[in-house]
This record gives structure tokens, C-alpha cells and sequence, in this order.
């Protein structure tokens, strides 16, 4: 696959809590060098970053981050804050604890609000499959096929575990028609990445390819 092509499926990600300006301006610079889907920051730097990219790149950001356990309330206000700032995409943690209640309703309910609050945006909804069984995942595809949200999306990158090639498969598998999968967490080779794709994910949440191909310049970008 052209690295161009993984390029532009990679939502260029930096999320780390001591995550700087300086640090928030290169992986723009880089956003945009690169021509990728979109960065993915903290929301405290969403602002400044739309700002500074203008819309030349897309800005995503984290909601309910990254534990999920936040009241609906509150993530829908930090959704609202995040659009109000200019954010264009919304990565919203589900209530893990609700799904082991199997609190479904809540959980659709929660979703279809904070989608709501978008004002238009695209939604990815983050279900930590590392801490799913089988059947959670699948109840989850139906959940986010019905809350309208555009994409589910496997992992936070900070749990037990990040995406999977088994998960990605049965999410492209069970999601509902207009329903995308985006892989986050541990895609640290070029390979990953395109097994990913391959699969059937649309977007590729990482921080290592850019710079993977930023050290192969000259051999084929």
C-alpha cells in the first residue's frame, strides 16, 4: 500500500498528559506536511491549534478521557467546549462500568447526546475492547450503529491493551451501514498499518507512523 494512502487514513495523535505547545505545533506541522486525516490533541490545545492550521487540517480531541466515567452531562459540556473552540472531530469515551451493568439504554442514550452536541462533527466512539468479552463488543457495534455516531473506535491507547486485528475484523463485521472502525493503540510498524486498513478500518489513530516515514524520507514519500 502507498505510504501516502496509510498517510491519510492516520489521525496524527498526541495525547500525552505532559504534552507541550511546542510539541502540539510540530505534530501539526507534521499534520499537515503529510497530509493526514487529522491530529488528534488534548483539548486545552484545540483552540491554539485550529488557529494556527486554519482549515488546512483537521482538529480531533478526546472527551471523557481516558476512563469514560464521567457524568453524560459533563461530556457533553466538554463536547460543546470542544466544538466552540474548533474542534472537527469528537473522540468520546463510553462508561465501561456501564456495560459490564449492561446499562444498553444508557449507554445509547449517552452516545445519541453527546452526537448531539456535535453540531454536525463526526463522532468516534472509544469502547476499550482490551476490557470487553465477545459479546460486549458486539452489543457495542449495535449501540454506536444506532446513536448515529460515524465511526466506533477500538482503544484509548492508555488501557490493557490497544487495537487488534481480531477486533478490527469483527467491528467491520457487526457495525451498521455508514458505520466506520477506527484502530488506536500500539500500531507501531508501517505493516500494522496496513494490516488495519486491509481489514476494513478507515482511520488509524497513532503517533509512530508520521514519524516512522518522517525517518524513511527519500525512500518513496
Amino acid at each position: 500500500m502507498d505510504i501516502k494512502e496509510i498517510l491519510a487514513h492516520c489521525d496524527h495523535t498526541l495525547l500525552k498528559p505532559e504534552s507541550t505547545w511546542a510539541q502540539i505545533k510540530e505534530i501539526c506541522d507534521d499534520g499537515l506536511k503529510y497530509h493526514c486525516a487529522s491530529v488528534c490533541i488534548p483539548a486545552a490545545y484545540v483552540r491554539e491549534a485550529a488557529e494556527y492550521v486554519g482549515n488546512q487540517l483537521k482538529i480531533c480531541t478526546v472527551i471523557g478521557f481516558p476512563n469514560g466515567y464521567s457524568t453524560t452531562n459533563v461530556k457533553v459540556f466538554e463536547t460543546e467546549d470542544a466544538i466552540r473552540n474548533g474542534a472537527d472531530e469528537i473522540d468520546m469515551v463510553i462508561n465501561i462500568g456501564w456495560v459490564k451493568d449492561q446499562r444498553w439504554d444508557d449507554l445509547l442514550q449517552e452516545m445519541k447526546a453527546i452526537k448531539a452536541s456535535c453540531s454536525g462533527r463526526i463522532l468516534k466512539v472509544i469502547v476499550e475492547a482490551c476490557l470487553l468479552t465477545q459479546e460486549e463488543k458486539i452489543k457495542l457495534c449495535e449501540l454506536v450503529t444506532a446513536s448515529g455516531a460515524e465511526y466506533i473506535k477500538t482503544s484509548t491507547g492508555f488501557s490493557t491493551g490497544g487495537a487488534t486485528r481480531e477486533d478490527v475484523a469483527l467491528f467491520v463485521q457487526h457495525v451498521g451501514p455508514g458505520v466506520k472502525v477506527k484502530a488506536a493503540g500500539g500500531i507501531s510498524s508501517l505493516q500494522d498499518a496496513e494490516d488495519f486498513l486491509a481489514l476494513g478500518a478507515d482511520r488509524l489513530g497513532t503517533s509512530r507512523i508520521v514519524k516512522l516515514v518522517k525517518g524513511q524520507q527519500g525512500e518513496g514519500y
